[in-house]
């Protein structure tokens, strides 16, 4: 079956760095766009960095621009995001989404706490 498996979350001061893993297996993981959601309490969930198929392409919301980087490991059907200076506001669950099409699929998330 389908399964996104996050890890790498945790504990971490602000400025610190953090990199999240997400091993996947049960799907054709090189067809399909990966991407790093993250959800803090009390708001909604929102796209953090996405990477293409094949990873030719990137992006990422605007305030983790120049911090954080996507990347994807074909060999080992992993998607990373390193995290570089991490602000205390975003302290939340990352997620980690597989898409294509109509079709998407969820990890269980992991959580990251920026607090001194």
């Amino acid at each position: 079956q389908v399964q996104l498996v996050e890890s790498g979350g945790g504990l971490v001061q602000p400025g610190g760095s953090l990199r999240l893993s997400c091993a996947a297996s049960g799907f054709t993981f090189s067809t399909y766009w990966m991407n790093w959601y993250r959800q803090a309490p009390g708001k909604q969930r929102e796209l953090v960095a996405a990477i293409s198929s094949g990873g030719g392409f990137t992006n990422y919301r605007d305030p983790v621009k120049g911090r954080f980087t996507i990347s994807r490991d074909e060999a080992k059907n992993t998607v990373y995001l390193q995290m570089n200076s991490l602000k205390p506001e975003e302290t939340a669950v990352y997620y980690c989404n597989a898409h294509r099409g109509r079709t998407d699929y969820w990890g269980q998330g992991t959580q990251v706490t920026v607090s001194s």
